[in-house]
Protein backbone atom coordinates (compact mmCIF):
# COMPACT_ATOMS: atom_id res chain seq x y z
CA UNK A 1 0.00 0.00 0.00
CA UNK A 2 1.27 3.47 -0.86
CA UNK A 3 1.14 5.55 2.36
CA UNK A 4 0.14 8.71 0.50
CA UNK A 5 -3.13 7.05 -0.49
CA UNK A 6 -4.38 7.27 3.08
CA UNK A 7 -4.02 11.04 2.93
CA UNK A 8 -6.25 11.05 -0.17
CA UNK A 9 -8.93 8.84 1.34
CA UNK A 10 -11.49 11.60 1.78
CA UNK A 11 -10.92 12.78 -1.78
CA UNK A 12 -11.60 9.22 -2.96
CA UNK A 13 -14.76 9.11 -0.84
CA UNK A 14 -15.94 12.42 -2.32
CA UNK A 15 -15.51 11.15 -5.90
CA UNK A 16 -17.00 7.69 -5.39
CA UNK A 17 -19.85 9.11 -3.32
CA UNK A 18 -20.66 11.55 -6.10
CA UNK A 19 -20.77 8.64 -8.55
CA UNK A 20 -22.99 6.65 -6.20
CA UNK A 21 -25.27 9.65 -5.72
CA UNK A 22 -25.69 10.12 -9.46
CA UNK A 23 -26.50 6.47 -10.13
CA UNK A 24 -28.79 6.28 -7.09
CA UNK A 25 -30.79 9.29 -8.20
CA UNK A 26 -31.05 7.92 -11.73
CA UNK A 27 -32.19 4.42 -10.74
CA UNK A 28 -34.83 5.69 -8.32
CA UNK A 29 -36.19 8.36 -10.68
CA UNK A 30 -36.46 5.92 -13.57
CA UNK A 31 -38.49 3.44 -11.51
CA UNK A 32 -40.67 6.31 -10.31
CA UNK A 33 -41.33 7.43 -13.87
CA UNK A 34 -42.23 4.00 -15.32
CA UNK A 35 -46.04 4.49 -15.35
CA UNK A 36 -45.70 7.93 -16.97
CA UNK A 37 -43.16 6.79 -19.55
CA UNK A 38 -45.41 3.83 -20.45
CA UNK A 39 -48.21 6.17 -21.45
CA UNK A 40 -46.02 8.86 -23.04
CA UNK A 41 -44.23 6.60 -25.53
CA UNK A 42 -46.95 3.91 -25.72
CA UNK A 43 -44.77 1.15 -24.28
CA UNK A 44 -45.91 -1.87 -22.28
CA UNK A 45 -44.77 -3.13 -18.90
CA UNK A 46 -42.46 -5.71 -20.44
CA UNK A 47 -40.56 -3.01 -22.33
CA UNK A 48 -40.41 -0.92 -19.16
CA UNK A 49 -39.05 -3.89 -17.23
CA UNK A 50 -36.30 -4.17 -19.82
CA UNK A 51 -35.56 -0.46 -19.38
CA UNK A 52 -34.56 -1.36 -15.83
CA UNK A 53 -33.13 -4.82 -16.48
CA UNK A 54 -31.19 -3.72 -19.57
CA UNK A 55 -29.25 -1.19 -17.53
CA UNK A 56 -28.55 -3.78 -14.84
CA UNK A 57 -27.65 -6.45 -17.40
CA UNK A 58 -25.10 -4.23 -19.13
CA UNK A 59 -23.47 -3.15 -15.90
CA UNK A 60 -23.45 -6.81 -14.83
CA UNK A 61 -21.83 -8.11 -17.99
CA UNK A 62 -19.14 -5.43 -18.06
CA UNK A 63 -18.29 -4.87 -14.42
CA UNK A 64 -15.77 -7.73 -14.16
CA UNK A 65 -13.99 -6.74 -17.33
CA UNK A 66 -14.02 -3.11 -16.19
CA UNK A 67 -12.63 -4.18 -12.82
CA UNK A 68 -9.85 -6.05 -14.61
CA UNK A 69 -9.08 -3.01 -16.78
CA UNK A 70 -8.94 -0.88 -13.64
CA UNK A 71 -6.57 -3.35 -11.97
CA UNK A 72 -4.32 -3.31 -15.03
CA UNK A 73 -4.33 0.26 -16.29
CA UNK A 74 -5.64 2.42 -13.45
CA UNK A 75 -9.07 2.83 -11.93
CA UNK A 76 -9.23 6.60 -11.82
CA UNK A 77 -9.20 7.13 -15.60
CA UNK A 78 -11.76 4.37 -16.08
CA UNK A 79 -13.96 5.94 -13.40
CA UNK A 80 -13.75 9.34 -15.11
CA UNK A 81 -14.62 7.76 -18.48
CA UNK A 82 -17.59 6.11 -16.78
CA UNK A 83 -19.00 9.51 -15.87
CA UNK A 84 -18.79 10.61 -19.53
CA UNK A 85 -20.40 7.44 -20.93
CA UNK A 86 -23.15 7.68 -18.31
CA UNK A 87 -23.81 11.28 -19.33
CA UNK A 88 -24.04 10.32 -23.03
CA UNK A 89 -26.41 7.44 -22.30
CA UNK A 90 -28.57 9.72 -20.15
CA UNK A 91 -28.85 12.39 -22.84
CA UNK A 92 -29.82 9.83 -25.51
CA UNK A 93 -32.33 8.16 -23.16
CA UNK A 94 -34.06 11.49 -22.79
CA UNK A 95 -34.38 11.73 -26.58
CA UNK A 96 -36.00 8.27 -26.96
CA UNK A 97 -39.22 8.01 -28.96
CA UNK A 98 -40.12 4.34 -28.35
CA UNK A 99 -39.78 1.81 -25.56
CA UNK A 100 -37.09 -0.21 -27.30
CA UNK A 101 -35.09 2.91 -28.17
CA UNK A 102 -35.05 3.71 -24.47
CA UNK A 103 -33.89 0.17 -23.72
CA UNK A 104 -30.94 0.53 -26.14
CA UNK A 105 -29.82 3.86 -24.71
CA UNK A 106 -30.16 2.51 -21.18
CA UNK A 107 -27.71 -0.21 -22.23
CA UNK A 108 -25.21 2.54 -23.03
CA UNK A 109 -25.96 4.23 -19.73
CA UNK A 110 -25.41 0.91 -17.99
CA UNK A 111 -21.97 0.68 -19.58
CA UNK A 112 -21.03 3.95 -17.90
CA UNK A 113 -22.48 2.71 -14.64
CA UNK A 114 -20.30 -0.41 -14.87
CA UNK A 115 -17.19 1.71 -15.34
CA UNK A 116 -17.96 3.48 -12.07
CA UNK A 117 -19.31 0.55 -10.04
CA UNK A 118 -16.52 -1.76 -11.18
CA UNK A 119 -13.90 0.52 -9.63
CA UNK A 120 -15.66 2.26 -6.76
CA UNK A 121 -15.15 -0.35 -4.02
CA UNK A 122 -11.60 -1.03 -5.18
CA UNK A 123 -10.68 2.66 -4.95
CA UNK A 124 -12.11 2.90 -1.44
CA UNK A 125 -10.26 -0.26 -0.38
CA UNK A 126 -6.97 1.17 -1.65
CA UNK A 127 -7.54 4.52 0.05
CA UNK A 128 -8.61 3.30 3.50
CA UNK A 129 -6.90 1.01 6.02
CA UNK A 130 -8.82 -2.16 6.80
CA UNK A 131 -10.00 -0.97 10.22
CA UNK A 132 -11.75 2.05 8.63
CA UNK A 133 -13.36 0.40 5.62
CA UNK A 134 -16.67 -0.31 7.29
CA UNK A 135 -16.99 3.38 8.09
CA UNK A 136 -15.91 4.27 4.54
CA UNK A 137 -18.47 2.00 2.92
CA UNK A 138 -21.08 3.30 5.35
CA UNK A 139 -20.34 6.87 4.29
CA UNK A 140 -20.42 5.87 0.65
CA UNK A 141 -23.76 4.12 1.11
CA UNK A 142 -25.20 7.34 2.55
CA UNK A 143 -25.13 8.58 -1.04
CA UNK A 144 -27.52 5.81 -2.02
CA UNK A 145 -29.78 6.79 0.86
CA UNK A 146 -29.61 10.50 0.08
CA UNK A 147 -30.15 9.74 -3.59
CA UNK A 148 -33.15 7.68 -2.61
CA UNK A 149 -34.53 10.58 -0.55
CA UNK A 150 -33.76 13.33 -3.04
CA UNK A 151 -34.67 11.39 -6.19
CA UNK A 152 -38.37 10.80 -5.42
CA UNK A 153 -39.01 14.47 -4.66
CA UNK A 154 -36.77 15.68 -7.47
CA UNK A 155 -38.28 13.14 -9.85
CA UNK A 156 -41.82 14.02 -8.86
CA UNK A 157 -41.21 17.71 -9.44
CA UNK A 158 -39.36 17.13 -12.73
CA UNK A 159 -41.96 14.76 -14.16
CA UNK A 160 -44.86 16.96 -13.02
CA UNK A 161 -43.53 20.28 -14.26
CA UNK A 162 -40.90 19.52 -16.93
CA UNK A 163 -41.78 16.07 -18.30
CA UNK A 164 -40.26 12.61 -18.02
CA UNK A 165 -37.38 13.28 -20.42
CA UNK A 166 -35.74 15.57 -17.91
CA UNK A 167 -35.28 12.74 -15.41
CA UNK A 168 -32.48 11.66 -17.76
CA UNK A 169 -31.25 15.11 -18.69
CA UNK A 170 -30.59 15.93 -15.03
CA UNK A 171 -27.61 13.54 -15.10
CA UNK A 172 -25.77 15.61 -17.71
CA UNK A 173 -24.62 18.58 -15.58
CA UNK A 174 -23.97 16.33 -12.56
CA UNK A 175 -21.81 13.97 -14.61
CA UNK A 176 -19.76 16.72 -16.23
CA UNK A 177 -19.08 18.30 -12.84
CA UNK A 178 -18.09 14.87 -11.47
CA UNK A 179 -15.42 14.40 -14.17
CA UNK A 180 -13.82 17.74 -13.34
CA UNK A 181 -14.02 17.04 -9.60
CA UNK A 182 -12.31 13.65 -10.00
CA UNK A 183 -9.54 15.14 -12.14
CA UNK A 184 -8.86 17.81 -9.53
CA UNK A 185 -9.16 15.82 -6.29
CA UNK A 186 -7.43 12.53 -7.19
CA UNK A 187 -4.10 13.91 -8.36
CA UNK A 188 -1.31 12.15 -6.50
CA UNK A 189 -3.29 8.99 -5.76
CA UNK A 190 -1.02 6.00 -6.51
CA UNK A 191 -2.74 2.85 -7.76
CA UNK A 192 -1.68 -0.79 -7.50
CA UNK A 193 -1.67 -2.22 -11.04
CA UNK A 194 -1.49 -5.77 -12.36
CA UNK A 195 -1.49 -6.15 -16.13
CA UNK A 196 -3.23 -9.31 -17.29
CA UNK A 197 -4.99 -10.48 -20.43
CA UNK A 198 -8.75 -10.07 -20.57
CA UNK A 199 -11.05 -13.07 -20.51
CA UNK A 200 -13.44 -11.91 -23.22
CA UNK A 201 -14.75 -15.45 -23.83
CA UNK A 202 -15.71 -15.78 -20.17
CA UNK A 203 -17.44 -12.39 -20.18
CA UNK A 204 -19.43 -13.24 -23.33
CA UNK A 205 -20.54 -16.64 -22.01
CA UNK A 206 -21.59 -15.27 -18.62
CA UNK A 207 -23.59 -12.45 -20.24
CA UNK A 208 -25.27 -14.89 -22.63
CA UNK A 209 -26.22 -17.20 -19.76
CA UNK A 210 -27.86 -14.43 -17.71
CA UNK A 211 -29.55 -12.82 -20.74
CA UNK A 212 -31.11 -16.07 -21.91
CA UNK A 213 -32.60 -16.74 -18.46
CA UNK A 214 -34.13 -13.25 -18.34
CA UNK A 215 -35.53 -13.62 -21.86
CA UNK A 216 -37.12 -16.95 -20.95
CA UNK A 217 -38.75 -15.54 -17.80
CA UNK A 218 -40.09 -12.41 -19.47
CA UNK A 219 -41.30 -14.23 -22.62
CA UNK A 220 -43.43 -16.61 -20.52
CA UNK A 221 -45.54 -13.83 -18.98
CA UNK A 222 -49.11 -14.01 -20.18
CA UNK A 223 -48.59 -16.98 -22.50
CA UNK A 224 -47.09 -19.63 -20.23
CA UNK A 225 -43.98 -21.70 -20.82
CA UNK A 226 -43.26 -22.36 -24.49
CA UNK A 227 -40.68 -24.31 -26.46
CA UNK A 228 -38.73 -21.07 -26.95
CA UNK A 229 -38.61 -20.51 -23.19
CA UNK A 230 -37.37 -24.04 -22.52
CA UNK A 231 -34.80 -23.70 -25.29
CA UNK A 232 -33.59 -20.41 -23.82
CA UNK A 233 -33.12 -22.02 -20.40
CA UNK A 234 -31.26 -24.98 -21.91
CA UNK A 235 -29.00 -22.67 -23.91
CA UNK A 236 -28.43 -20.61 -20.76
CA UNK A 237 -27.31 -23.71 -18.86
CA UNK A 238 -25.01 -24.72 -21.72
CA UNK A 239 -23.50 -21.23 -21.80
CA UNK A 240 -22.93 -21.31 -18.05
CA UNK A 241 -21.28 -24.74 -18.19
CA UNK A 242 -19.06 -23.50 -21.02
CA UNK A 243 -18.27 -20.46 -18.88
CA UNK A 244 -17.14 -22.71 -16.01
CA UNK A 245 -14.90 -24.73 -18.36
CA UNK A 246 -13.36 -21.58 -19.86
CA UNK A 247 -12.72 -20.10 -16.42
CA UNK A 248 -11.03 -23.26 -15.16
CA UNK A 249 -8.66 -23.30 -18.12
CA UNK A 250 -7.96 -19.58 -18.38
CA UNK A 251 -4.62 -18.26 -17.15
CA UNK A 252 -6.30 -15.00 -16.12
CA UNK A 253 -9.96 -15.95 -15.54
CA UNK A 254 -12.79 -13.49 -15.24
CA UNK A 255 -13.97 -15.27 -12.09
CA UNK A 256 -11.25 -16.28 -9.65
CA UNK A 257 -13.05 -19.24 -8.10
CA UNK A 258 -10.16 -19.65 -5.66
CA UNK A 259 -11.54 -16.63 -3.80
CA UNK A 260 -14.67 -18.64 -2.97
CA UNK A 261 -12.49 -20.95 -0.87
CA UNK A 262 -12.46 -18.13 1.65
CA UNK A 263 -15.57 -18.74 3.75
CA UNK A 264 -16.15 -15.05 4.48
CA UNK A 265 -15.94 -14.09 0.81
CA UNK A 266 -18.15 -16.97 -0.35
CA UNK A 267 -20.85 -16.40 2.28
CA UNK A 268 -20.82 -12.61 1.91
CA UNK A 269 -21.10 -12.61 -1.88
CA UNK A 270 -23.83 -15.28 -1.73
CA UNK A 271 -25.73 -13.14 0.77
CA UNK A 272 -25.36 -10.11 -1.50
CA UNK A 273 -26.72 -12.06 -4.48
CA UNK A 274 -29.73 -13.52 -2.64
CA UNK A 275 -30.52 -10.20 -0.96
CA UNK A 276 -30.59 -8.53 -4.39
CA UNK A 277 -32.91 -11.17 -5.83
CA UNK A 278 -35.22 -10.81 -2.84
CA UNK A 279 -35.28 -7.03 -2.44
CA UNK A 280 -34.50 -5.14 -5.63
CA UNK A 281 -37.95 -5.42 -7.21
CA UNK A 282 -39.71 -4.08 -4.11
CA UNK A 283 -39.52 -0.44 -5.23
CA UNK A 284 -40.79 -1.47 -8.68
CA UNK A 285 -43.81 -3.22 -7.14
CA UNK A 286 -44.57 -0.53 -4.56
CA UNK A 287 -44.40 2.43 -6.94
CA UNK A 288 -46.91 0.73 -9.23
CA UNK A 289 -49.08 -0.03 -6.19
CA UNK A 290 -49.07 3.64 -5.13
CA UNK A 291 -49.61 5.16 -8.57
CA UNK A 292 -51.81 2.63 -10.32
CA UNK A 293 -53.60 0.76 -7.51
CA UNK A 294 -53.97 3.55 -4.94
CA UNK A 295 -54.27 6.41 -7.43
CA UNK A 296 -51.62 8.73 -6.01
CA UNK A 297 -50.05 11.28 -8.35
CA UNK A 298 -46.40 11.11 -9.34
CA UNK A 299 -45.49 13.88 -6.90
CA UNK A 300 -47.48 12.32 -4.07
CA UNK A 301 -46.02 8.87 -4.71
CA UNK A 302 -42.51 10.27 -4.80
CA UNK A 303 -42.88 11.80 -1.36
CA UNK A 304 -44.52 8.66 0.03
CA UNK A 305 -41.49 6.56 -0.94
CA UNK A 306 -39.08 8.55 1.23
CA UNK A 307 -39.16 6.41 4.44
CA UNK A 308 -37.10 3.58 2.91
CA UNK A 309 -34.10 5.59 1.62
CA UNK A 310 -34.29 7.98 4.58
CA UNK A 311 -33.93 5.26 7.20
CA UNK A 312 -31.35 3.45 5.09
CA UNK A 313 -29.13 6.55 4.91
CA UNK A 314 -29.47 7.17 8.66
CA UNK A 315 -28.62 3.60 9.66
CA UNK A 316 -25.91 2.76 7.09
CA UNK A 317 -23.04 4.57 8.88
CA UNK A 318 -24.04 2.88 12.15
CA UNK A 319 -23.94 -0.50 10.43
CA UNK A 320 -20.45 0.26 9.13
CA UNK A 321 -19.18 1.34 12.55
CA UNK A 322 -20.60 -1.77 14.21
CA UNK A 323 -18.93 -4.02 11.64
CA UNK A 324 -15.58 -2.28 12.20
CA UNK A 325 -15.81 -3.26 15.89
CA UNK A 326 -17.43 -6.69 15.97
CA UNK A 327 -17.40 -7.92 12.37
CA UNK A 328 -20.12 -8.09 9.72
CA UNK A 329 -22.06 -11.19 10.73
CA UNK A 330 -24.30 -9.69 13.45
CA UNK A 331 -25.32 -6.37 11.82
CA UNK A 332 -25.64 -7.84 8.30
CA UNK A 333 -27.75 -10.79 9.46
CA UNK A 334 -29.93 -8.51 11.59
CA UNK A 335 -30.41 -6.30 8.53
CA UNK A 336 -31.58 -9.23 6.42
CA UNK A 337 -33.97 -10.33 9.19
CA UNK A 338 -35.50 -6.83 9.36
CA UNK A 339 -35.92 -6.77 5.59
CA UNK A 340 -37.75 -10.08 5.85
CA UNK A 341 -40.08 -8.52 8.42
CA UNK A 342 -40.66 -5.59 6.07
CA UNK A 343 -41.57 -7.98 3.24
CA UNK A 344 -44.16 -9.58 5.50
CA UNK A 345 -45.62 -6.15 6.30
CA UNK A 346 -45.81 -5.12 2.64
CA UNK A 347 -47.30 -8.44 1.56
CA UNK A 348 -50.29 -7.72 3.83
CA UNK A 349 -51.26 -4.61 1.83
CA UNK A 350 -54.65 -4.41 0.16
CA UNK A 351 -56.40 -1.80 -1.95
CA UNK A 352 -57.88 -0.44 1.28
CA UNK A 353 -54.62 -0.28 3.26
CA UNK A 354 -53.66 3.09 4.71
CA UNK A 355 -50.46 4.86 3.81
CA UNK A 356 -49.26 4.32 7.38
CA UNK A 357 -49.05 0.59 6.63
CA UNK A 358 -46.97 1.28 3.52
CA UNK A 359 -44.70 3.73 5.34
CA UNK A 360 -44.07 1.33 8.21
CA UNK A 361 -43.03 -1.43 5.83
CA UNK A 362 -40.76 0.91 3.86
CA UNK A 363 -39.16 2.27 7.06
CA UNK A 364 -38.33 -1.20 8.38
CA UNK A 365 -36.99 -2.10 4.94
CA UNK A 366 -34.72 0.96 5.06
CA UNK A 367 -33.35 0.11 8.51
CA UNK A 368 -32.61 -3.43 7.37
CA UNK A 369 -30.91 -2.22 4.21
CA UNK A 370 -28.72 0.19 6.16
CA UNK A 371 -27.60 -2.54 8.55
CA UNK A 372 -26.85 -5.03 5.78
CA UNK A 373 -25.09 -3.21 2.97
CA UNK A 374 -21.99 -1.56 4.44
CA UNK A 375 -21.04 -4.43 6.83
CA UNK A 376 -21.48 -7.01 4.08
CA UNK A 377 -19.47 -4.99 1.56
CA UNK A 378 -16.73 -4.41 4.14
CA UNK A 379 -16.56 -8.16 4.82
CA UNK A 380 -16.20 -8.89 1.10
CA UNK A 381 -13.46 -6.34 0.51
CA UNK A 382 -11.53 -7.33 3.65
CA UNK A 383 -11.40 -10.93 2.44
CA UNK A 384 -9.84 -9.98 -0.92
CA UNK A 385 -6.01 -10.05 -1.29
CA UNK A 386 -4.39 -6.69 -2.03
CA UNK A 387 -3.93 -6.15 -5.75
CA UNK A 388 -7.12 -8.06 -6.55
CA UNK A 389 -9.65 -5.53 -5.26
CA UNK A 390 -11.00 -4.83 -8.76
CA UNK A 391 -11.53 -8.52 -9.56
CA UNK A 392 -12.93 -9.39 -6.13
CA UNK A 393 -15.32 -6.45 -5.92
CA UNK A 394 -16.26 -6.99 -9.57
CA UNK A 395 -17.27 -10.58 -8.83
CA UNK A 396 -19.45 -9.42 -5.93
CA UNK A 397 -21.00 -6.64 -8.01
CA UNK A 398 -21.63 -9.02 -10.90
CA UNK A 399 -23.50 -11.43 -8.65
CA UNK A 400 -25.42 -8.63 -6.98
CA UNK A 401 -26.40 -7.00 -10.28
CA UNK A 402 -27.39 -10.38 -11.70
CA UNK A 403 -29.63 -10.76 -8.68
CA UNK A 404 -31.19 -7.36 -9.34
CA UNK A 405 -32.03 -8.21 -12.95
CA UNK A 406 -33.45 -11.59 -11.96
CA UNK A 407 -35.43 -9.90 -9.18
CA UNK A 408 -37.39 -7.71 -11.61
CA UNK A 409 -38.08 -10.61 -13.97
CA UNK A 410 -39.11 -13.01 -11.20
CA UNK A 411 -41.29 -10.44 -9.45
CA UNK A 412 -43.30 -9.78 -12.61
CA UNK A 413 -43.46 -13.49 -13.50
CA UNK A 414 -44.60 -14.58 -10.02
CA UNK A 415 -47.12 -11.73 -9.79
CA UNK A 416 -48.49 -12.55 -13.26
CA UNK A 417 -48.80 -16.25 -12.41
CA UNK A 418 -51.20 -15.33 -9.58
CA UNK A 419 -53.42 -13.10 -11.73
CA UNK A 420 -56.24 -13.84 -14.21
CA UNK A 421 -55.05 -13.93 -17.80
CA UNK A 422 -57.08 -10.87 -18.85
CA UNK A 423 -55.56 -8.86 -16.00
CA UNK A 424 -52.07 -9.96 -17.04
CA UNK A 425 -52.62 -8.79 -20.61
CA UNK A 426 -54.16 -5.50 -19.50
CA UNK A 427 -51.50 -4.70 -16.92
CA UNK A 428 -48.23 -6.14 -18.24
CA UNK A 429 -48.79 -6.26 -22.01
CA UNK A 430 -50.86 -3.10 -22.43
CA UNK A 431 -49.89 0.58 -22.39
CA UNK A 432 -52.54 1.89 -19.99
CA UNK A 433 -51.96 2.05 -16.24
CA UNK A 434 -55.47 3.39 -15.49
CA UNK A 435 -57.19 0.03 -15.08
CA UNK A 436 -60.38 -1.15 -13.43
CA UNK A 437 -60.68 -1.87 -9.72
CA UNK A 438 -60.88 -5.63 -10.39
CA UNK A 439 -57.62 -5.57 -12.32
CA UNK A 440 -55.95 -3.54 -9.58
CA UNK A 441 -57.19 -6.02 -6.98
CA UNK A 442 -55.66 -8.78 -9.07
CA UNK A 443 -52.39 -6.85 -9.17
CA UNK A 444 -52.29 -6.47 -5.38
CA UNK A 445 -52.84 -10.21 -5.03
CA UNK A 446 -50.05 -10.86 -7.52
CA UNK A 447 -47.79 -8.46 -5.63
CA UNK A 448 -48.50 -10.41 -2.45
CA UNK A 449 -47.35 -13.62 -4.16
CA UNK A 450 -44.17 -11.95 -5.38
CA UNK A 451 -43.41 -10.60 -1.90
CA UNK A 452 -43.98 -14.00 -0.29
CA UNK A 453 -41.52 -15.50 -2.74
CA UNK A 454 -39.06 -12.78 -1.75
CA UNK A 455 -39.49 -13.69 1.92
CA UNK A 456 -38.20 -17.20 1.18
CA UNK A 457 -35.21 -15.75 -0.68
CA UNK A 458 -34.52 -13.36 2.20
CA UNK A 459 -34.41 -16.33 4.59
CA UNK A 460 -31.75 -17.96 2.41
CA UNK A 461 -29.77 -14.70 2.31
CA UNK A 462 -29.98 -14.49 6.10
CA UNK A 463 -28.64 -18.02 6.44
CA UNK A 464 -25.71 -17.23 4.14
CA UNK A 465 -24.93 -14.15 6.20
CA UNK A 466 -25.17 -16.03 9.47
CA UNK A 467 -22.73 -18.82 8.56
CA UNK A 468 -19.89 -16.57 7.41
CA UNK A 469 -16.73 -17.07 9.45
CA UNK A 470 -14.45 -14.61 11.15
CA UNK A 471 -12.61 -12.13 8.94
CA UNK A 472 -8.92 -12.95 8.70
CA UNK A 473 -6.01 -12.34 6.36
CA UNK A 474 -7.09 -13.09 2.76
CA UNK A 475 -5.00 -15.59 0.85
CA UNK A 476 -5.28 -16.13 -2.92
CA UNK A 477 -4.81 -19.82 -3.67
Amino acid sequence: MHPQNYSKRWDVISVTTLGSLMTAIDSTIVILGIPVIMQAIHADMIEMAWVIMGYILMSTSLVLTIGRIGDSYGRIRVYEAGFLVFVLGSALSGLSQTGWQLVVFRLLQGSGGAMMIGNSFALISEAFPENERGKAFGINSIAWGIGGVVAPVLGGVIITYLGWRYIFYVNVPIGLFAVLWARFRLRGFTETKRKEDFDFAGAALFTASVSLVLIAIMASIGVGISVIDVSSVVLSMMAFLAFLVVERRSVHPLFRFSMFRDRVYAASTTAAFLQSVAMYAIMFLVIFYLEAAKGYSILESSILLIPMPLFSSLVAPLGGLISDRIGARVPATAGIALQGVALCMLSALTLNSSYAAVAAGLAVMGVGSGLFFSPNTSAVMSSIPRGYYGVGSGMMTTLRNTGQAISIALAIAVAAASMPLDAVFALFLGTNVSLSASFMTAYVEGMDSALRFSIALAALAGFASLVRGRQGTPVLR
